[in-house]
């Protein structure tokens, strides 16, 4: 090119060509021009950047070829978090999806609700922002609140628009599952295996790693796709009034939408859908593991809310199980950080709804006895999307005279200390306590996981090195170690144990939430910590806080209270936790409303009992406003019960309260007496 001008102008036009062939090829699978034209135009345009690096922009379809590789990941905050789905396994869970609707909307039952149906691809969830209609960036799902920014890998995409057209809002954030279809996955093995490296094990894997490059090159040269099917962020409040009109604008703003999508009438249309997709999954070109359903109009969507994790006005309805036959090549257990006995069985290695088992928990010594499971057994094992596989059940007709019977271990494996077993067999924990190094290092592999501290480059081979060379035990060692200790260890280099002891010091300041979820309370997930954090403010108020008064809040029941208050009532995990805080762990307080005292609680002391249907109100509900007043809300019926509640059809709890001649309300008095 003669001068900057003339490059300029020719560059547009390349650019525009190069996207409208892209987006007939990729989203219309409608090519009219020749791969070889195509190449020439592109290398024509990757000229002119080369001779004038100004004019590669960020839409430019220079930016399908990859560029330079990356260090790391860097993270991106979802502006509004991506969910997860609710979901579904038969009829029924359809037609309760439906009436709950009916019911969270106020609407009558004769009402039919409209819903979009649409497969549910076997992908990874990822999410693309586009401001003032050029693309900025794009994230994985991450944790829901925070994923990994994976921009050069997306734009790699061809069926992904960088630039949108004239009409689309100043600020949208698209959702959708990136793929890569059967025939791509195909040839990508076969390049694999000419290169003499190991084959991905199925197309979600490889696409996931694919998109998980730190190379875009390398994802450019992946055959991957997207379907998209929601919107996140948008500037336009009247973009669309449903969610078919939302799917249909963003066909029209170039993005690629699932062919397949319908709109539905009730739980009858949603099984119909269901069963048309079921014959037709076989044929298709990529991966589904379900279908999900999604309630049309927008405004009853927001009306009908969100539950912790997932949307009310959505649902996912997964295919039946697959199921397979190995063999059990051995039996053996492990222990976890709250000194859990878990047998797992060992199996020759089967592939099984996508991927290869080859290790199943067998849970307890209970599941063991119900399955008659034996070493050298051949069973079924059965998964389902990414449920968890299971051995369903054992072929006894295969049953070989060398099996052989497992004896559950009377004695840890890890450090020797007794096995206690707590009930029928149910729960077995081992008795070392601090003194098991399994305990310790699964304890410390949760503290510094991602959703947690999140220390970054803590990896599991390096906690184990720390705990077996002596160097740690218990979380709060971490914020001693030295480059002196750590420089030591095998495979350590200088820059390598710097890098450890600066992302250490970096993770000393965290967010209350993720210091109580790392910590590593019995069934305090992220959502309960999180509660937590906002409820109390600071460990101190937790180190005091009653079982009465954690019942009080949503979603905490008598187990997890009971668990809260056991934690930080003990004097090894109070040790732990003034040991962080004089190593330098800190977080920001949070301003709560003062707790009233329990004791000034007008039903505080008080054992009630809820039996029989109520009209006004659930009877979790109840329960929760109860114990909120101070109550403990029982399920049976003893001389230590002070009022039972008797709503409509009430059984034998009704009976017992009169036989013992304790006090009882109706659902008017209950009402009364909540105030």
């Amino acid at each position: 090119m003669s001068d900057l001008k003339t490059a300029r102008a020719r560059h547009a036009v390349l650019s525009s060509e190069l996207e409208h062939h892209n987006h007939l090829y990729y989203t219309h699978d409608a090519p009219n021009i020749a791969d070889h034209d195509y190449d020439q135009l592109l290398q024509e345009l990757l000229a002119i950047e080369s001779s004038y690096p100004e004019l590669m922009t960020a839409d430019s379809p220079s930016q399908r070829v990859g560029s330079a590789p990356l260090d790391e990941f860097n993270q991106i905050k979802h502006e509004r978090p991506m969910l997860s789905l609710s979901n579904g396994f038969n009829d029924n869970d359809i037609h309760e999806f439906d009436r709950r609707l009916h019911k969270e909307l106020g609407q009558a039952d004769e009402r039919v609700l409209a819903y979009v149906a649409e497969p549910k691809l076997d992908g990874l969830a990822v999410s693309i922002f586009y401001e003032n209609r050029v693309f900025k960036y794009a994230a994985t799902r991450g944790d829901g609140k925070v994923g990994e920014d994976i921009s050069q890998n997306v734009k790699t995409i061809r069926s992904i628009p960088l630039r949108l057209p004239l009409g689309a809002p100043d600020r949208l954030e698209v959702r959708g599952e990136i793929f890569m279809a059967h025939a791509g996955f195909a040839a990508l093995n076969e390049v694999q295996a000419k290169m003499d490296k190991k084959p991905f094990v199925n197309p979600r894997n490889a696409a996931a790693g694919s998109l998980r490059q730190l190379d875009s090159k390398i994802t450019a040269s992946r055959p991957l796709d997207i379907f998209v099917y929601s919107l996140g962020v948008i500037s336009d409040e009247n973009f669309a009034t449903t969610h078919s009109e939302t799917l249909e604008r963003l066909g029209d703003l170039g993005f690629p939408v699932c062919p397949l999508l319908e709109k539905v009438e009730g739980p009858e249309g949603c099984l119909a859908y269901y069963a048309h997709l079921s014959r037709l999954r076989s044929d298709l070109d990529y991966e589904i593991d379900g279908i999900v359903y999604k309630l049309d109009r927008l405004d009853w969507q927001r009306s009908a809310g969100f539950i912790a994790k997932a949307p009310r006005w959505a649902l996912a309805h997964k295919f039946p199980a697959q199921e397979k036959t190995t063999t059990v090549n051995g039996i053996d257990v492990q222990v976890g950080r709250t000194g859990a006995v878990t047998p797992v069985a060992r199996l020759e290695p089967v592939f099984v709804g996508g991927v290869t088992v080859s290790n199943v928990t067998l849970h307890n010594q209970s599941e063991i006895r119900r399955l008659g499971v034996r070493v050298g057994d051949t069973v079924i094992v059965r998964r389902a999307g990414d449920v968890i596989p299971q051995i369903v059940s054992v072929n006894l007709d295969k049953r070989p005279a060398t099996s052989v019977e497992y004896t559950f271990p009377t004695h840890c494996p890890e450090c020797g200390s007794e096995v206690v077993v707590e009930g029928e067999g149910v729960i077995a924990r081992c008795s070392g306590g601090l003194i098991c190094r399994a305990q310790v290092k699964q304890a410390i592999k949760h503290f510094v996981s991602r959703k947690a501290i999140d220390i970054d480059g803590m990896g599991e081979k390096i906690v184990d090195a720390l705990v077996e060379g002596g160097l740690i035990d218990n979380v709060s060692d971490l914020y001693s170690l030295t480059f002196e200790q750590v420089i030591n260890l095998d495979g350590f280099a200088d820059k390598s144990a710097q890098n450890l002891i600066d992302s250490i010091a970096s993770r000393r300041h965290v967010e209350l939430s993720r210091l109580l979820y790392s910590l590593g309370i019995p069934q305090v997930g992220e959502s309960t910590a999180e509660q937590l954090a906002n409820t109390f403010g600071n460990l101190d108020a937790l180190k005091s806080v009653s079982v009465e008064v954690l019942e009080g809040l949503p979603d905490i029941g008598p187990i997890v209270a009971q668990n809260i208050v056991r934690f930080f009532a003990d004097s090894n995990n109070q040790a732990v936790m003034n040991a962080l805080v004089e190593r330098g762990v800190n977080y920001d307080e949070i301003a709560v409303a003062d707790l009233p005292d329990p004791e000034s609680l007008p039903l505080n002391g008080k054992t009630i009992v809820l039996t029989g249907a109520l009209q006004s109100l659930s009877r979790s509900d109840a329960k929760k406003r109860l114990q909120a007043l101070g109550a403990k809300v029982s399920g049976s019926v003893s001389k230590k019960t002070d009022l039972v509640v008797i709503g409509a059809d009430a059984g034998s709890k009704a009976i017992k309260a009169q036989e013992l001649e304790i006090e009882t309300i109706d659902e008017d008095g209950l009402i009364a007496l909540l105030g």
